[in-house]
C-alpha cells in the first residue's frame, strides 16, 4: 500500500491512519481494506459527521429554547467525542467552535438567571397582592358572601400563580392562612351575634303579635285603630327576624289587623247608614223649627222648639258632613226664639226701661260736660289735657249708642 496524504492527516504504507492536531499526529484507525484514499475518505466523512453535529447544536443555541444545563452537557458530550474521535479533520476548529458555544451558553445561562430571577420577583409581586387583598377583606369585609367569594377567588389564584423564592413564599403563604382564618372568625362572629338578634327580634315580635291577635276581636274601633298603627310602627322598628319566623309572624299579625279592620269597616258601613237615617230626621225636625219663624207668639213658639228640641236629642248623631249645617240650622231657630222673649221680657220690665233711660241721661250729662273741658283745653292750648278729653268723649259716645239701642229695645 502507498502513503496516502491529506492536510489534516495521512495514511502510512502499512494503513495506520493518523491525524493531525495541535498537539501532533495521533492515530485514528487502521485501513486494510482498500486504497488509502479510500480510507481518508472513510475517515474525511466521520468528521463530517462530527461537525454537522456542532453545527446543529450552533443552530439549536440560537433558534431554540435549549436550556443552558442541556447544552453544557451537549457542548461537553461533543468535545469529548471530539477529542478522541477518530475522524480526520480540523478538529481542533471543531473544539474552538465548541468553545465559543461554551460562551454563549455561559451568556445564555445568565439571561435565563436574570430571567428566573424577574419571574420570581413577578411572582412574588403576584403572590403580595393576592396576600394584601386577603388582609384587607379579612380586616373589613362586611359583605360577607361576595366576600367570601372573592377569598376563594384568591385562594385559586394563588394555585395559579408562578413560583417565588421558598422562603418568600412560606412567608406569604402563611400570611395568606392567616387572613382566611380572621375572615372566617369574623364572619361566624358576625352571625352568631346576628342570630342572637334575629332571636331578640323574634321574641319582640312574637310579642306585638299575642298583642294584635288580641285586640282582632275588639269593637273599641277608634282606641283599638289607634293601638294597631302604635304596634305597627313597633313592629317596622323592631327589624328583622330569621327568613321563616319573619314570614310566619307577619301573617300571623297581618291576619288580626285584617280582622280588626274588616269588623270596623263593616260596622263603621252599618253606622254611615244609620247615621244618614239620622240626619234625615233631624232635616225634617229642623224644617219644622224653621216653621216657627218669624216668632208671633212667643210662649206657642217656645212650647213647640222645647218638644222639638227633645225628639232632636234622642235622634242622636249625624254623619260629620250634615253636622254644620243641622245644627247650624237649630242654633239660628233657637237664637230668635231667645231674642224674642228677650224683648218681650224687656217691654213688660218697667224697672228696665227706667234704668235704661238714667243711663242715657248721665252718658249725655257727661259728653257735655267733657265737652266743656275739652273747649277750656283747647283756649289754654294744653294738648295733653284735650287728648285726655277726647279720649273719654269717645268712650262715652259709644256707651251712649249701646245704651240708646238698649232703651229703644224696650220701647218696642
Amino acid at each position: 500500500m502507498t502513503t496516502a496524504n491529506h492536510p489534516w492527516g495521512r495514511v502510512d504504507p502499512d494503513g495506520t491512519v493518523y491525524v493531525r492536531t495541535a498537539d501532533g499526529e495521533r492515530v485514528i484507525g487502521s485501513w486494510q481494506a482498500g486504497s488509502p484514499e479510500e480510507a481518508l475518505a472513510f475517515y474525511r466523512r466521520k468528521y463530517k459527521s462530527l461537525e454537522t453535529e456542532v453545527s446543529l447544536l450552533e443552530q439549536r443555541l440560537t433558534s431554540t429554547d435549549l436550556s443552558p444545563a442541556q447544552a453544557q452537557a451537549s457542548v461537553e458530550r461533543l468535545r469529548k467525542t471530539i477529542v478522541d474521535a477518530h475522524a480526520l479533520g480540523d478538529l481542533d476548529g471543531l473544539c474552538g467552535r465548541l468553545d465559543k458555544l461554551g460562551g454563549v451558553v455561559g451568556h445564555k445561562r445568565e439571561e435565563v438567571k436574570a430571567a428566573r430571577e424577574q419571574a420570581r420577583q413577578n411572582a412574588r409581586g403576584i403572590k403580595e397582592r393576592i396576600v394584601e387583598e386577603a388582609e384587607h377583606i379579612a380586616a373589613e369585609a362586611t359583605h360577607w358572601k361576595s366576600s367570601g367569594e372573592r377569598m376563594r377567588e384568591l385562594l385559586e389564584e394563588w394555585k395559579t400563580a408562578p413560583h417565588a423564592e421558598r422562603a418568600v413564599e412560606a412567608a406569604l403563604w402563611k400570611r395568606l392562612s392567616a387572613a382566611r382564618n380572621a375572615f372566617t372568625k369574623r364572619r361566624k362572629a358576625y352571625f352568631a351575634t346576628l342570630e342572637e338578634q334575629r332571636e331578640d327580634v323574634r321574641m319582640r315580635k312574637e310579642k306585638l303579635v299575642v298583642d294584635a291577635e288580641s285586640l282582632a276581636t275588639s269593637t273599641a274601633w277608634g282606641p283599638t285603630a289607634g293601638t294597631f298603627r302604635d304596634l305597627m310602627r313597633a313592629w317596622k322598628a323592631a327589624g328583622r327576624a330569621g327568613r321563616d319566623a319573619e314570614e310566619e309572624l307577619w301573617n300571623r299579625f297581618k291576619a288580626a289587623q285584617d280582622t280588626f279592620f274588616a269588623a270596623r269597616a263593616e260596622a263603621l258601613s252599618e253606622k254611615d247608614a244609620e247615621l244618614r237615617e239620622h240626619a234625615a230626621a233631624k232635616l225634617e225636625l229642623l224644617e219644622q223649627a224653621q216653621a216657627l219663624l218669624p216668632v208671633t207668639d212667643v210662649r206657642a213658639a217656645r212650647s213647640a222648639l222645647r218638644g222639638l228640641q227633645e225628639k232632636w236629642e234622642q235622634i242622636g248623631g249625624v254623619p260629620r258632613d250634615n253636622r254644620e249645617q243641622l245644627e247650624g240650622g237649630l242654633r239660628k231657630v233657637e237664637d230668635a226664639v231667645r231674642k224674642a222673649e228677650d224683648s218681650q221680657w224687656r217691654k213688660s220690665n218697667p224697672e228696665a226701661i227706667a234704668r235704661a233711660e238714667g243711663t242715657v241721661t248721665q252718658l249725655r250729662t257727661a259728653i257735655e260736660q267733657l265737652e266743656r273741658q275739652r273747649a277750656k283745653a283747647q283756649q289754654k292750648d294744653d294738648a295733653a289735657a284735650v287728648k285726655k278729653a277726647e279720649d273719654a268723649l269717645e268712650a262715652r259716645r259709644s256707651w251712649l249708642e249701646e245704651a240708646e239701642r238698649t232703651l229703644a229695645e224696650f220701647s218696642g
